[in-house]
């Protein structure tokens, strides 16, 4: 969507209001004007079409200087001599969108990790949101972000770091009655404002640590690792700030209520979330992201993730990624200290435009206990907004070491 002020409308509208009258008036009617001497019909409409230009652009310029709606062109504004805080008309701010998408799957065995109902198809996401981006690139501009979603994922996505009965935690956004764990949560609403190349957002927000995320669409897989379900957080509540440092530098750095907080804190929960991102080459980006401080329902720790990201051909990526966790758990179990850390590694392979395959193999530490799980799966998309994903993970620490799984998700 085009932003425009007022004054860059109005010389639109004069301009085709002054081209409409000009082509009317002057083609084809041999008294569309009084020409003076040596002068044709052709020239006088010309003459007229200058003009509506010029006033467009006197008006335009008006409009480009010190305001964050500019939408002049540049060489309107860089004449009226403010072309620094001027935005082309392709480059201005987004619009407000709408999106969604629903996943419906089938696992043969419980992970423990999301996947908590065997031998029978669920609905694990319905998923909608709406969204106004904040671009800075033309000054100073806001925009926000609500995430609503339906389905057997709610319990693991709703703010479980929250005191009972507080925002969608045993609030009565569960379904009644409903033993197979279908209800609702609301895991992002938030604002943002931004200038330049600086952002910040305020409110309830995912996570930045990890690589695996709770929205289904941006995962490879249908199942989780058991570092991103037991050794981070899923959201937080507070504002974290985003700065890009260079095109291949991001920075971030915020204050935030604990974990898997829902506008509430649970006891003194107050930490730092930030990290940094970079292209390392141009085919690697490093992500380093911790968190410390007390992070409220878990005690009072530190924790960390880094993820290495690596192009190594046009149709192979390999990832690896590292957690660490380290908290003294008072709030749950009277002081134990826990201790957790992994590595998962994955590797994806394009086939074509509709097939991918892909490997993660994990290992997780928690106070001392190793676990292993490997996960062979398929990206198979049919149509554009179409995603089925078959998968085989073998995990030596549930009760069903081989587990066969396969979801679809068509987005919207």
């Amino acid at each position: 969507m085009i932003r425009r002020s007022w004054k860059t409308f109005l010389a639109g509208v004069l301009m085709t209001g002054g081209m409409s009258v000009s082509g009317t008036a002057f083609a084809g009617s041999a008294e569309c004007c009084a020409p003076a001497p040596g002068m044709d019909c052709q020239q006088c409409e010309q003459i007229f079409s200058n003009a509506s230009q010029d006033l467009t652009d006197q008006l335009a310029s008006m409009s480009c200087c010190n305001e964050s709606s500019c939408c002049a062109p540049t060489s309107v504004c860089a004449e009226a001599g403010c072309a620094e805080g001027c935005c082309s008309l392709d480059e201005c701010g987004s619009g407000i969108e709408f999106g969604g998408w629903a996943q419906v799957g089938y696992h043969s065995g419980s992970t423990g990790l999301f996947n908590n109902n065997p031998d029978r198809v669920s609905l694990h996401q319905l998923w909608g949101y709406v969204e106004k981006a904040a671009d800075g690139s033309c000054g100073l501009d806001f925009g926000f972000r609500a995430d609503m979603m339906f389905g057997i994922d709610s319990e693991d996505t709703q703010a479980f770091g929250n005191n009972s009965g507080r925002w969608d935690f045993e609030n009565g956004w569960d379904v009644e009655g409903d033993t197979e764990g279908y209800g609702f949560a609301m895991p992002q609403l938030y604002a943002e404002i931004a200038s330049g190349d600086l952002s910040v957002i305020v409110g309830h927000f995912y996570t930045l640590l990890g690589y695996e995320v709770v929205t289904a669409p941006d995962n490879f897989f249908y199942s989780h690792a058991k570092t991103m379900y037991n050794s981070e957080a899923f959201t937080h509540t507070g504002a974290l700030a985003t700065y890009s440092a260079s095109d291949d530098t991001s920075v971030y750095a915020g204050w935030t209520a604990g974990w898997d907080t829902g506008f509430d804190q649970f006891g003194d929960g107050s930490s730092f979330l930030g990290g940094v991102s970079t292209s390392v080459s141009d085919d690697a980006t490093l992500t380093y992201i911790t968190t410390a401080g007390v992070f409220g329902a878990i005690g009072e720790g530190y924790s960390h993730s880094i993820v290495l990201d690596v192009a190594v051909a046009d149709d192979l990526n390999y990832v690896f990624q590292s957690d660490y966790l380290d908290t003294n758990d008072t709030a749950a179990a009277g002081a134990v200290a826990s201790e957790s850390y992994g590595i998962n590694q994955y590797l994806f392979y394009t086939i074509d435009d509709t097939y991918s395959a892909g490997v993660r193999v994990e290992w997780w530490n928690i106070d001392g206990d190793d676990q292993f799980a490997t996960t062979l799966g398929l990206n198979v998309k049919p149509m554009d907004n179409v995603v089925i994903r078959p998968e085989v993970r073998f995990d030596d620490a549930t009760a069903d070491s081989t587990i066969f799984g396969i979801d679809a998700i068509m987005s919207f």
